[in-house]
This record gives C-alpha cells, sequence and structure tokens, in this order.
C-alpha cells in the first residue's frame, strides 16, 4: 500500500469514526499529493476558519509519518476550502509587499498556523525587496512581519 492509499484509508477512517458521510478524491497539486473531501456536512469537517481541516491533516500526516517516515506531506481540503484560502492569502501578501515597499513600513499580519505562514515565506521569497519574520515561541498562530529590505542588507 502506498503513503498516500494508506492516508486516504486512515482519512475515511477517522471520518466515518466522527460520523460524517463522505467521498475523498486524490488530486495531485503544485506542491504534492491532496485528499479532496467532499460531502454533504463539508462546513462541520471544515471547523472555524479551517481548525477542524487543520486538525485532520495534522493527524492524517502523522499517522502516516509513523509507518513511512520519510512521507512527502499530504495535503488534506474539503469543497476546495483551502485552495480558495490560499489564493486570497497570496493576493493578500502581494498587496501586503506592495505597501511596505511603498511606504516602508512594516506590516504585521493576522495570526497564521505553520501552514500557511510557510505559504506566506514562499511567496515573498520571489520578492528581493522585502523581507520577513515570526517571533520564536511554541504558539501554534504567529504573526509575521513583513519589512522592506534595507538597502545595506544583502
Amino acid at each position: 500500500m502506498t503513503t498516500v492509499e494508506s492516508a486516504t484509508k486512515i482519512l475515511d477512517t477517522m471520518l466515518g469514526h466522527l460520523g460524517f458521510t463522505a467521498t475523498i478524491e486524490l488530486q495531485d497539486t503544485h506542491d504534492g499529493p491532496c485528499l479532496q473531501i467532499h460531502s454533504g456536512e463539508s462546513a462541520a469537517i471544515i471547523g472555524n476558519d479551517g481548525d477542524r481541516l487543520d486538525d485532520l491533516q495534522y493527524l492524517v500526516n502523522r499517522i502516516v509519518r509513523r509507518h513511512f517516515p520519510k512521507a512527502e506531506r499530504i495535503k488534506v481540503d474539503c469543497g476546495h476550502f483551502r485552495s480558495i484560502q490560499e489564493d486570497h492569502l497570496k493576493d493578500e501578501v502581494k498587496n501586503i509587499a506592495a505597501r511596505v515597499k511603498t511606504t516602508g513600513k512594516s506590516f504585521q499580519m493576522r495570526p497564521l498556523n505553520a501552514y500557511y505562514r510557510r505559504l506566506v515565506y514562499n511567496i515573498l521569497l520571489e520578492d528581493p525587496q522585502i523581507v520577513s519574520h515570526s517571533p520564536q515561541g511554541d504558539d501554534r498562530l504567529k504573526r509575521i512581519t513583513i519589512s522592506a529590505k534595507s538597502s545595506s542588507s544583502t
């Protein structure tokens, strides 16, 4: 059984134990495999701002990595919620970066989980005039500060 097959079975079992009726479709995305959940109960599966979806994704990946230590990260989405959120976040980050470059003033984003922080960092890697950082610590949600790169830094 492959890692993706295992992940699909794990997710299906979890959803069943939680009382959800759903089908799971494998999608290949630019950042790896995605298990897309289709259900009439999408709102309950997604939770508040995707928190339940985050929990499902975390658990699926933890269980898969226990059996396949070198397994690639598997994304879990429902009703294309994550895809839509990612598109909005990309637009938001690009607008913030443009504003920071224009004004020279740093901007602190809303708290983001590790998945979305990684997405922000990857978007900003393409812009040599911008630097970003988030505070150290064990908090699940952290704020990224986006600043203009000073002319003296390399």
